[in-house]
């Protein structure tokens, strides 16, 4: 039984698929908890959906995906935040227009080539193959953006909470605005190898609402996200073995069961009282 238990450690590739999951789970869980205290669940989804043309289009030129991803990311943020700024137009409905643009001229793009590179890797990301190379770029980031949002998580709680009363206290508002978007595509270009584009905005949005349910201080829903991301990704990785299923859809369906669990918490203890 123990053998049977301890055999998935044996194997390279799951050794490096639980490793990435430790490198990538602390920054977006952090990530996730701003991004759900301020609303911008929406953005996370556009970006992550956006990088596709960038990532393409680094492969044409011969640059490094990662570079070709976060251009593209940063276009995206500034763009929304500009047309948003500019128009009549709400927030959500912008990003939603040039999410889905952005991802229609990387697909456009992407069957305009002739390549090797096959897109379930870039959509659904491949956990299992991950080398060296993503793990160093993951765990360089990963430790970029979890040190930028521990060292400053006071000034952007303010901002999320009421960006006027951050802007009378003296904090600079929007260099926190565009360097929590920075921080946001970095986050994805990261988690590019271990979920890809699309699972990505799981990780970015669901630990930070769990947390968000279970507990009332923000100091709290910092570490309880980062807890809860963690034994998500080790689980999925560990159960996708003997699920024969992918990693990284297992680790949002767990992520997913806590969410429903602790929803279902919330509404059974609010009930309770008036139950009495």
């Amino acid at each position: 039984m123990w053998e049977q238990l301890v055999l998935p450690l044996q194997f390279a590739f799951m050794q490096k698929a639980l490793l990435i999951s430790l490198l990538v789970a602390v920054p977006t869980a952090l990530l996730s908890c701003f991004l759900v205290l301020k609303g911008w669940a929406l953005m996370g989804d556009a970006i992550s959906h956006a990088v596709l043309p960038g990532i393409v289009l680094a492969y044409i030129l011969g640059f490094p995906l990662i570079v070709g991803a976060f251009g593209a990311g940063m276009l995206t943020a500034l763009a929304t935040g500009y047309l948003s700024d500019n128009s009549r137009v709400k927030q959500d409905t912008v990003m939603g227009v040039v999410f889905s643009g952005m991802f229609g001229l990387g697909i456009v793009l992407y069957t305009s080539i002739t390549s090797d590179m096959h897109l379930d890797h870039i959509l659904f990301g491949n956990m299992l193959g991950v080398g060296a190379s993503d793990l160093w770029t993951a765990g360089l980031i990963g430790a970029v953006v979890a040190g930028a949002l521990l060292l400053k998580w006071k000034d952007l709680m303010l901002h999320a909470f009421d960006p006027a009363q951050a802007r009378a206290s003296g904090l600079r508002v929007n260099l926190l605005h565009y360097g929590l978007l920075t921080l946001l595509s970095l986050t994805i270009v990261a988690t590019l190898s271990a979920t890809g584009l699309i699972l990505a905005v799981g990780l970015l949005i669901a630990p930070g609402a769990i947390a968000f349910l279970l507990v009332r201080s923000f100091g709290a829903m910092l570490v309880l996200s980062v807890l809860v991301c963690l034994f998500s990704m080790l689980a999925g990785v560990y159960l996708s073995f003997f699920l024969d299923s992918a990693p990284a859809p297992t680790i949002i369906l767990i992520l997913t069961a806590i969410f429903v669990a602790a929803f279902l918490r919330k509404i059974i203890l609010h009930r309770r009282p008036h139950a009495i």
